[in-house]
């Protein structure tokens, strides 16, 4: 975790262990386009299969899609914290959603280990944006909108999410969340385009 901060604010970035499972999980279900903000596709890519025999039973693809939606939403609601658990092989606070318990069930393992290489790549990259210097460009944001406005800060906390997205960008989640792809920061330019006019709306 990188913690930036001053006189009132505070930027966190970060991955997320719970969500790297959960985008796993979906993309392996071929979900496209769900979840708020709907993230595109993780790298590398998962390949999905098809997965209507397991879960015909238990309300199908549409079940498995609000099903997901429900279990990201509470993820958002929780981070950085890990709710609801995820308790293999029964995934009992998974028991009022039947298709996604089942998904989980047939992928877990493998999500796991998936999660974990991603997250090991991450606190590597960590390393070296530290030994580089790289995560000065959030103090030199809030700097810049605060000589801009000619006062001090308006108190605020933003947490941006880094998650191996195929997509170089970022998706801002109101009030104080941002998803990125971890490979955003690398062009300086571009994470400023995104990042910048939120920097300014909480600044």
């Amino acid at each position: 975790m990188q913690d930036t901060g001053g006189p009132g604010w505070r930027i966190t970035m970060d991955t997320s262990g719970p969500m790297l499972i959960a985008l796993y999980i979906r993309d392996a279900a071929g979900l496209d386009g769900i979840g708020h903000p709907a993230l595109c596709h993780v790298a590398p890519k998962i390949r999905p299969s098809d997965h209507a025999h397991l879960i015909a039973e238990v309300g199908g693809s549409s079940a498995l899609r609000t099903e997901w939606e429900a279990w990201w939403e509470q993820l958002l609601k929780a981070h950085p914290d890990m709710s609801p658990e995820l308790g293999p092989p029964g995934f009992r606070a998974f028991s009022n959603s039947p298709a996604l318990r089942r998904v989980l069930q047939a992928h877990f393992g493998a999500a796991l280990s998936w999660a974990r290489e991603r997250r090991s790549e991450y606190v590597a990259l960590e390393a070296q944006r530290e030994a580089g210097g790289s995560v000065q460009v959030l103090t030199d944001m809030v700097d810049d909108r605060l000589l801009e406005v000619g006062r001090a800060a308006n108190p605020f906390d933003l947490t941006i999410i880094e998650l191996p997205l195929a997509e170089q960008r970022a998706w801002y989640l109101e009030p104080d969340k941002i998803f990125m792809s971890r490979d955003l920061l690398s062009d300086q330019d571009l994470f400023r385009s995104y990042v910048q006019p939120v920097v300014d709306l909480l600044a």
